[in-house]
């Protein structure tokens, strides 16, 4: 399997448009160890030649444009034949709607967040008068049991894991988000039995997701914040991590503890905030994470398993 990560960061990418904390500021002004990064999505690939992508970024048309392998070679197609989403997030739903010359899409998601993308923010619904009817729905159960196959990779079977995290700002369950609101996706190869477990939104550490952090092969997961009080100290939020559904690398609690107790993995962060020092290759923070043998994606990095 080919994984490409299309984007890195999270809500806003770097540099953000209204944003002038150390990281923004520093790109903007040309410091070498901070790189642009766009908002999370990555997208799979079984032969090189049809790709899954999972969720679709605000920047998506930027995404492609840098990614050649996903540029169309006939008059008119496009290389995306399916669309899974983690959650019904603006940073990760909207670029649909950028995509819309491309219907019908087949979507894979849980029900919540169908509901979502046809409620609150309907961006599904929206597209039901481009060709094709816009959206070919398909209900995925988050019970990490019940496998979903997507027919461009036979070769692999796909699970879904219901996450404790929080529903988006926008939605009616915000502050009291739904079991299917959040979701990781593990992708198995049913020949080599190679895994790979994407979350880029966590809230809570539960027993099942570390079970299945454990045992993958490859874990892209969510390095949104360093400390749990980031955005309230750099006065950018009155919210700690943890409100918005992020559990920050750093601390007793954090994510680093956790990685550091997986020997199987290969350890990626991905959705990564504009105000995380570890953005920045010369901070003590970024070299603390190499330190720990834990990588920080980057808009471009192609992972083969």
């Amino acid at each position: 399997m080919r994984i490409q990560v299309l984007g890195s960061g999270a809500g806003g990418g770097l540099p953000q448009f209204n944003c002038n904390c150390d990281n923004c500021r520093g790109y903007r002004d040309g410091k070498k160890s901070i790189k642009r990064r766009t908002q999370s999505s990555i997208t799979i690939s079984e032969d090189g030649e049809n790709w899954v992508l999972l969720n679709t970024s605000p920047d998506i048309l930027e995404q492609i444009h840098n990614s050649p392998f996903l540029h169309p070679t006939k008059k008119r197609e496009t290389k995306i034949k399916a669309i899974i989403f983690n959650d019904a997030q603006i940073d990760h739903t909207t670029g649909l709607l950028m995509l819309r010359e491309g219907c019908p899409h087949q979507i894979y998601c849980t029900k919540e967040v169908n509901e979502e993308l046809n409620s609150s923010f309907p961006t599904m619904k929206m597209l039901k008068h481009w060709d094709g009817g816009g959206t070919v729905w398909h209900e995925i159960l988050p019970d990490s049991t019940t496998k979903f196959e997507i027919p461009v990779m036979p070769s692999y079977e796909f699970y879904a894991h219901a996450l404790i995290s929080n529903a988006p700002p926008y939605s009616l369950y915000r502050d009291k988000p739904r079991r299917g609101d959040n979701i990781g996706i593990t992708v198995v190869n049913k020949n080599t039995g190679k895994r790979l477990f994407y979350l880029p939104g966590l809230g809570v550490m539960e027993d099942h997701v570390f079970d299945e952090m454990r045992n993958a092969d490859v874990l892209l997961i969510e390095g949104t914040l360093w400390t749990n009080d980031e955005m309230i100290k750099g006065e950018f939020s009155t919210k700690l991590g943890t409100d918005m559904g992020h559990i920050p690398l750093s601390g007793d609690e954090g994510l680093i503890k956790v990685l550091d107790t997986l020997e199987k993995p290969r350890k990626i962060l991905i959705h990564i905030n504009n105000t995380n020092p570890i953005l920045d290759e010369e901070s003590s923070e970024y070299k603390e994470l190499i330190s720990h043998g834990i990588e920080v994606s980057y808009d471009g990095m192609r992972i083969d398993i």
